[in-house]
């Protein structure tokens, strides 16, 4: 089960609130603002800043 578009719509960073949209493989959510990338799991997105990881 994908994650509905209407959460998708409304979902921004915690840390610089830049809305987020998913990654190419759909495991996660991308911040274009600060990089960094929240994980996915189960179909919930884990919006927690010391779970994201930062992009090179």
């Amino acid at each position: 089960m994908a994650l509905d578009r209407e959460l998708l719509e409304i979902l921004v960073c915690p840390e610089c609130k830049t809305p987020v949209a998913l990654t190419p493989d759909q495991k996660g959510l991308r911040c274009a603002t600060c990089r960094r990338v929240y994980p996915i799991k189960d179909d919930i997105p884990i919006m927690l800043v010391d779970e994201a990881r930062r992009e090179s």
